[in-house]
């Protein structure tokens, strides 16, 4: 549903471009330019230059390569010159879009159509070019049938530059580490084996695939800077103050229940009174945990997303935003807010959304969760299984509503005498190691209600998760567990994991781990959450950080100390959870490099670079 924040005049459509924003295609108006280019260096090639070095050895390249041909090279090439046929290029260019529309929760329009307006743009300028520049093909024995086009460009070599170069694009956009490398890599590298091959065959001279590689890259870049190049892809700058000079858009989702009508209308007086005016508003429902959030983003580019509720709604909104740069503001309208509260923001939802405003925006880490039973899913907190997933499945509504996260803590002592589960953890595609466990934790953030440090080391920055297995004996060993966890112990000493009989703190109850990607495998189905939502029961899990996918607007001076240290409001106004009057702003400074956010200052600093360890006393 779509609330708008006033009445629409008739025919005035609730979202507008700005001016700036006005002509995403313009540089599309390049191609005509760029044929003509193209044309002109083919004319070059074929008259002027035609006679001189390095254009009069050629020849004598193409004879080598005839001379010299030998029975698996041929059939190497024949396969390497088929994939980039034009046949294959059409239906492996269907095929990848349909997968970009199809497969993800939610379809990616923007880079499906360019992937295939790249292919089809560079296949109409080759086209144009060869009109205008005729060459005849090498002399020497063809192995393939020659068409009758020109020579130059090679259509075989700018075609698997639209298509291998834009997949390459977009995996960088979507991949991170070593496998975006490795991928980038590969698909570039099939375009330079299409060019080759094109000239072993006989069927291009080498200016030929030069003049393709160039018309495929050129057309690339023009598809690329009209429909994926945006302001909302640039990096991480401080929100300018209200201005009069033109509207900015804002998104809000929000979840009906949670944010009441008074916070909403707050929220709606916040937002234009720091300039977004351009408001469109969309509720949760069951089945959309997001709203029409998606096809908000579809229809323009906003300059926030604004969320009203818990951390299932952050969670389900921010697996929307994760990867496109459009930020992130949270108004905690929910039963824990976890969060916002290891973000370190206000515990009032007013409070929250204007010191954030007053801030900038930060790349978070979040975490990619896949299982039997799963969805493909993003999560911002933590994901878990047994004994926690267990507690939130069992916690009353109408106690949630009334008592807040405390309704938790009735659930889980339900569950406190529950079976042991026998289970095996893989640390970024390591050995497997056993163990029994009450309950795992899988954390990107690590700090729970009143500040309790379940995850001491986590860090929403750090490029790694936190593993937490919770395996108590008895009232002695759930006494010990507790009482490590309130103490506050920021981290204890660290080691791999060492061989049977090894303890790790509170008598071994605790047991910690870090990872880049953790695979978790049960002996059997047991209950799993996710941000406080359940999941369905079952026997894997693995979760997977995508570092800085997420772009969240943070306050511009974080509370001194690590952000999952403790649970102490950011603001005045925040410590005892009360509403400033809307329309009021705190003067606020913005962080700058010599004042990073504050969890990456405590403990020496972020710890990306660890290895997988657990913890020992």
């Amino acid at each position: 549903m779509t609330i708008p924040h006033e009445a629409a005049r008739p025919g005035r459509r609730l979202l507008r471009l700005p001016a700036q924003a006005a002509g995403p295609g313009r540089p599309l108006l390049l191609l005509p330019l760029q044929a003509a280019a193209v044309a002109a260096l083919g004319l070059l090639v074929t008259g002027p230059l035609a006679h001189g070095w390095p254009l009069s050895a050629e020849d004598g390249v193409n004879r080598a390569l005839a001379a010299h041909r030998t029975p698996l090279v041929t059939a190497l090439t024949d396969g390497v010159s088929r994939l980039a046929g034009t046949g294959s290029v059409i239906t492996l260019t269907a095929l990848c879009a349909a997968v970009l529309l199809l497969v993800p929760r939610v379809p990616r329009w923007r880079e499906a159509a360019f992937l295939a307006f790249a292919v089809a743009a560079q296949s109409a300028v080759f086209l144009l070019v060869t009109l205008v520049v005729e060459r005849e093909r090498p002399d020497v024995p063809h192995l393939d049938p020659a068409p009758p086009t020109s020579s130059f460009p090679s259509g075989h070599v700018g075609a698997s530059v639209a298509l291998f170069g834009g997949l390459a694009v977009l995996a960088s956009r979507r991949l991170h580490g070593v496998r975006r490398r490795v991928v980038v890599t590969l698909l570039l590298v099939i375009p330079l084996l299409v060019a080759a091959s094109r000239v072993y065959r006989g069927m291009h001279h080498p200016s030929d695939v030069a003049g393709g590689l160039l018309n495929g890259a050129c057309t690339l870049a023009l598809a690329k800077a009209a429909l994926l190049s945006h302001p909302r892809n640039e990096s991480a700058k401080p929100v300018p103050a209200p201005s009069s000079h033109g509207a900015r858009r804002a998104v809000v989702v929000r979840h009906p229940h949670a944010c009441d009508a008074t916070t909403a209308d707050h929220v709606r007086v916040l937002l234009r009174d720091h300039g977004y005016t351009e408001q469109r508003w969309t509720d949760t429902t069951a089945g959309e945990p997001s709203g029409d959030l998606a096809s908000c983003l579809d229809a323009s580019d906003p300059d926030v997303v604004v969320v009203c509720g818990g951390d299932g709604t952050v969670r389900a909104c921010a697996d929307v935003l994760a990867g496109t740069g459009v930020p992130l503001a949270i108004v905690p309208c929910g039963t824990g807010n976890l969060f916002a509260r290891n973000l370190r923001m206000p515990t009032g939802p007013t409070a929250a959304l204007r010191e954030a405003l007053s801030g900038q925006a930060a790349a978070l880490d979040v975490a990619r969760l896949r299982g039997d039973g799963i969805a493909p899913t993003r999560f911002a907190v933590m994901a878990g299984a047994g004994f926690d997933a267990a507690m939130v499945k069992d916690a009353s509504p109408i106690l949630k509503e009334r008592l807040g996260w405390a309704a938790y803590a009735l659930s889980a002592v339900r569950h406190l005498g529950d079976t042991r589960m026998r289970l095996s953890i893989r640390l970024d595609g390591g050995p497997p190691l056993e163990r029994w466990a009450r309950m795992v934790v899988v954390g990107n953030v690590g700090t729970l209600q009143g500040g309790l440090p379940l995850l001491p080391e986590a860090r929403p920055d750090s490029g790694r998760l936190e593993v937490v297995l919770l395996d108590p004996r008895g009232v002695t060993g759930w006494l010990a567990a507790a009482g490590y966890i309130a103490s506050h112990i920021p981290s204890a000493r660290r080691r791999h994991p060492g061989g049977a009989g090894e303890r790790g703190p509170a008598r071994g109850a605790l047991e910690y781990f870090s990872a880049a990607r953790i695979d978790l495998e049960f002996a059997r189905p047991q209950p799993r959450e996710l941000d406080g939502d359940v999941l369905p029961s079952g026997t894997r899990m693995t979760a997977e950080v995508e570092p800085g996918a997420l772009r969240v607007y943070l306050p511009a001076r974080p509370s001194e100390g690590a952000l999952s240290g403790t649970d102490a409001p950011v603001g005045a106004d925040a410590s005892s959870g009360a509403e400033a009057p809307v329309g009021t702003d705190t003067p606020t400074d913005t962080l700058t490099e010599a004042e990073p956010p504050a969890w990456t200052g405590a403990e020496g600093g972020a710890r990306g670079n660890r290895d997988a360890r657990t913890a020992a006393q």
